[in-house]
C-alpha cells in the first residue's frame, strides 16, 4: 500500500508540473512597439487636434520611441500622449524608460525628470482640442535629481479618476510608491499588472512597489473634457495605454503586453 501511495503522489506531482508547463507555454507576450515606427500608435497633444504629432514630439530612433522638443519654442502646456491603437482590460504590461537631456523651456518645474504611462484611458478620439490630460490612471515615472534625496518612481496619479488604497478612496492626486531612486540616464524596467476594475500592481526593476484597487472615474485635474465622458463613480474596466510627454525628454523601448484571464476567458477588445 505504501508503494501505491508513493506512486499516486508521484503521478499527481508530475501531472501538476505538466499542467503548469502547458499554462506557461500558453502565455503570449505581444510586442506593442516594433522598434521601427509608431504606425500602431495615435497622438493627442494639448492645443492640437487628434493625431497631429506637433513638432515631431514622438519619433523613433535607434529602436526607441523618443519624446523630444527640439522643434518647439516655449513649451506652452503642450502636454501630449502617444496611444496604442487597442484598448485592454486584464493584462501585464512591461516596458523600459530613461530620462535624457534638459527640461524644455516653459515646462512646469514639476515635470523635471517626470513622465509616465497612462492606462485605462479614455479614447483619445473623444478628447476636445483643449483638453489637457486624458481621463485615465497614470503610472508615474520620476528620475532622481542626483541630490541625495529620495524620489520614488512607479507612483500613481489620477487625472479625472480615483482609486481605492488601504480600503478607502485615496484623497490625493498622486500616491508615492516605495521604490528606490534612480538617478542619471539609466534604463529602468517598469511593469503594470491590471485586473480590470479590481487590482492594479506597479512593479519597478522586478519589485512590487505599489498596489491599489477599484480604479474609477472621478476627481479633478483633467480639464475641458467632454462632460458626457466624465461619469463620476463609473468603474474603469478597460481603456487605452499611452506614453506621456510633459516637457522632459524621455526614451521608451521593449514595450510588450500579455493579456490575462478574466474568469477563465481572455478579455480581448
Amino acid at each position: 500500500m505504501k508503494k501505491l501511495g508513493y506512486l499516486f503522489l508521484a503521478v499527481t506531482l508530475w501531472s501538476c508540473s505538466t499542467t503548469k508547463n502547458i499554462n506557461n507555454r500558453s502565455e503570449k507576450w505581444i510586442t506593442l512597439f516594433n522598434g521601427k515606427d509608431i504606425k500602431d500608435w495615435n497622438v493627442k497633444i494639448h492645443h492640437h487636434d487628434y493625431n497631429v504629432n506637433y513638432g515631431n514630439t514622438f519619433r523613433v530612433e535607434d529602436g526607441t520611441i523618443q519624446v523630444r522638443y527640439d522643434q518647439y519654442g516655449d513649451f506652452n502646456d503642450q502636454f501630449g500622449h502617444l496611444y496604442y491603437k487597442t484598448p485592454f482590460s486584464y493584462y501585464h504590461l512591461k516596458l523600459k524608460y530613461r530620462f535624457v537631456g534638459e527640461l524644455q523651456k516653459g515646462a512646469p518645474s514639476y515635470t523635471l525628470r517626470n513622465s509616465g504611462v497612462m492606462f485605462h484611458s479614455q479614447d483619445p478620439k473623444t478628447m476636445p482640442k483643449e483638453q489637457d490630460w486624458p481621463i485615465s490612471i497614470e503610472m508615474q515615472f520620476l528620475g532622481g535629481l542626483s541630490d541625495g534625496r529620495p524620489r520614488p518612481t512607479g507612483n500613481m496619479c489620477s487625472p479625472g479618476t480615483e482609486i481605492f488604497y488601504n480600503g478607502s478612496i485615496f484623497p490625493g492626486h498622486c500616491l508615492d510608491s516605495k521604490s528606490k531612486t534612480y538617478d542619471g540616464d539609466q534604463w529602468v524596467s517598469a511593469e503594470l499588472i491590471v485586473m480590470g476594475d479590481s487590482i492594479v500592481r506597479h512593479i519597478i526593476n522586478g519589485d512590487t512597489v505599489l498596489q491599489y484597487s477599484k480604479p474609477q472615474i472621478g476627481g479633478g485635474v483633467a480639464n475641458r473634457y467632454d462632460p458626457k465622458i466624465k461619469i463620476d463613480g463609473k468603474a474603469l474596466t478597460q481603456g487605452f495605454i499611452a506614453l506621456q510627454s510633459e516637457g522632459q525628454p524621455v526614451d521608451f523601448k521593449d514595450i510588450e503586453i500579455m493579456e490575462l484571464p478574466n474568469n477563465g476567458k481572455k478579455k480581448s477588445n
